[in-house]
């Protein structure tokens, strides 16, 4: 094999074959795939600007309004392995274009829903939008960075973690004016018509002969169908610490506002660098901000030090964090303080894994690979209402009790179980298949 710094001037500009050309540069792409995810980051993010516009127009209820929000984070989720591999197969353009076809239906659809069956039909087609625009600009990432995994997909995911930042102002000054009709119509045209421009100049991946993970992360030679590495014990190990991960931190995260109102000081006014706020929205756009930076920072960590050893840290820094939050939630100095570390340990999980997928099972079925494994998002989003459960049973400190164990037991499996799991794997691929790069051999 080459030696990674074998590829001549086409690797020094990110180009494919040397010839040049923007379309054929892998950091242009990447860019394109952070603009996707950003314009596609309202289905999600943006929604719930609307939810109480809605019920005071309907009077529907919030309760069977955010039914649609579940609907819609089942169908990101579970569906981005189908639309994964049809990137594979056909490329990415097509899929994002479909995705952006979706997710402006889907908008313009809630401007004239005048039923509940309606809005949960339109939830089901901004899923599919949205899943097949995330699914792919991941998997892209991916592909184009053999040797940058961990970066380009933190930052291919901090465009859908921040992406709604810019828009959510205008989007609220829209509903207030026109009313959430006029918002949902014109912003679904808006992002809708942007992705599909944009997906035009998406370009199936190929990066240059030579380019190899560095010595820290252990990459597989031969290339995984998903088929295949379902089959694998390794596979349900790493779903497992996912699942473990992303349910402790989600637990904790999405009963911030019910913690902050049980500890009396939700609409505490804030002030901090000139901006005075109450205290829970202070800490939710500073959760933000650090939920966003997280995901490349940790990312390119993970590229430097390994992906184990970056999980061993960062896991056992958010159960930390959480029992932090535990202890000390009730100053709600420290309550800021806690809540944004969580969010700066947890946020991780969606450029870790992703590129610990495609170091272990191979670069070329990499979309569907880690659209097989984000489902554990899905799975770990059904464990949410035991918060519920744990809170009426033992308070808020059994559910960060049990969301810290959950976390710190996934940090020391990474290091002391995944590590030596995957690196017996991989090696053991690579002496059975020397001559099979790429060619998806059976396990």
């Amino acid at each position: 094999m080459a030696h990674p710094h074998a590829a001549g001037p086409a690797f020094g500009n990110g180009n494919l074959d040397g010839q040049g050309g923007l379309l054929r540069n892998r950091w242009f792409q990447l860019f394109i795939g952070v603009l996707c995810m950003g314009l596609v980051a309202n289905l999600q993010y943006g929604w719930t600007l609307f939810v109480t516009p809605m019920n005071a127009r309907h009077h529907w209820g919030e309760s069977p309004i955010q039914v649609a929000f579940s609907i819609f984070i089942v169908t990101e989720t579970w569906l981005v392995p189908v639309e994964g591999w049809l990137v594979d197969k056909f490329g990415p353009r097509p899929v994002v274009a479909v995705g952006a076809l979706c997710a402006g239906a889907a908008w313009v659809m809630n401007s004239f829903a005048t039923s509940l069956p309606m809005l949960y039909a339109a939830a089901v087609v901004a899923g599919i939008g949205a899943g097949g625009v995330y699914g792919t600009c991941v998997g892209n990432a991916l592909k184009w960075f053999p040797d940058k995994r961990g970066l380009a997909a933190g930052l291919t995911a901090a465009g859908f973690g921040a992406g709604s930042a810019l828009t959510v102002i205008p989007i609220a000054n829209m509903i207030q004016k026109s009313g959430y009709e006029h918002a949902f119509f014109t912003f679904g045209i808006l992002q809708g018509v942007l992705i599909f421009i944009l997906a035009m100049l998406l370009v199936k991946p190929k990066p240059p002969r030579g380019l190899v993970a560095g010595k820290a992360n252990l990459t597989n030679p031969v290339a995984l169908t998903p088929g295949q590495m379902v089959r694998t014990p390794v596979f349900w190990v790493i779903y497992a610490s996912f699942v473990a991960v992303a349910a402790g931190g989600i637990m904790a995260t999405a009963q911030l506002g019910p913690i902050a109102k049980d500890f009396g000081f939700a609409a505490m006014p804030i002030t901090l660098l000139g901006m005075t706020l109450p205290l829970l929205t202070m800490t939710l756009s500073i959760d933000n901000l650090c939920n966003g930076l997280t995901r490349p920072l940790c990312g390119l960590i993970s590229d430097r030090i390994g992906r184990e050893n970056t999980m061993f840290f960062i896991f056992i820094g958010e159960g930390l964090s959480l029992i932090g939050l535990m202890e000390f939630g009730h100053n709600p100095y420290w309550f800021m303080f806690f809540a944004a570390l969580t969010f700066l340990f947890w946020g991780e999980i969606f450029s870790i894994f992703p590129a610990l997928c495609a170091d272990t099972f191979g670069s070329e079925y990499a979309a569907a690979n880690a659209g097989t494994l984000y489902t554990a998002k899905g799975t770990a989003a059904m464990l949410v209402p035991l918060a519920s459960v744990l809170s009426h049973q033992g308070g808020w400190s059994l559910v960060f009790t049990v969301a810290a164990v959950l976390t710190v037991a996934a940090g020391l499996s990474a290091k002391f179980l995944l590590q030596p799991m995957r690196r017996r794997f991989i090696t053991g691929h690579a002496a059975a298949h020397p001559t099979m790069q790429g060619q998806g051999a059976a396990p």
